[in-house]
């Protein structure tokens, strides 16, 4: 076999864009963002090092070990932070008094409507900044039916919780075969 006919691997660089694969990063409330975020790596120290190396190189493809390490760093923390805030939602939805969490239930399905219909005008927009605006936006309504779900779970296993038990009737024996 010659050196020739060999199959070659090409070599694929990545560039800044490459970062916006997958959903963007979820939008954490201020209201649960202290346990949220509580132990979590930020990634601060990794995106610091590839700006200083975009800063020196000034190009992307002298920056591929630093794009690919952000990548992995912030693939783990989003998904660490979607679980979070799942869990988060759930357990106010468990625990918060039941008017305030129907009305939180409310606020989130009113952010769902607002972000779907703004995901409609988008749709409008041409070009990157029309494909950064309905990635961003398309990101956020999933993060927020996420959230609602877990609430309305949590307010769902509540009630169940708290249902008094209705009393049985005694059984008594039938005095038909069907």
């Amino acid at each position: 076999m010659d050196v020739d006919s060999q199959p070659t691997m090409e070599e694929t660089i990545l560039v800044g864009d490459d970062l916006m694969l997958g959903p963007p990063s979820p939008l954490i409330p201020t209201e649960i963002a202290s346990h949220v975020l509580q132990g979590v790596d930020l990634c601060d120290g990794v995106l610091r090092n590839l700006f200083l190396c975009l800063q020196i190189n000034d190009i992307e493809p002298f920056c591929q070990d630093e794009i690919v390490l952000y990548r992995q760093c912030a693939e783990n923390r989003d998904k660490l932070l979607r679980q979070r805030l799942q869990e988060s939602e759930h357990k106010l939805g468990l625990s918060m008094p039941l008017e305030e969490a129907k009305e939180r239930a409310s606020q989130l399905q009113a952010e769902v409507t607002s972000l779907e219909r703004r995901m409609i005008l988008a749709s409008g927009v041409q070009g990157m900044e029309g494909f950064r605006q309905r990635w961003s936006l398309h990101g956020r309504l999933e993060d927020t039916k996420k959230r609602l779900e877990s609430l309305n779970r949590g307010l769902t296993n509540r009630k169940k919780e708290e249902s008094p038990e209705v009393p049985s009737m005694p059984s008594r024996k039938r005095w038909f075969f069907w």
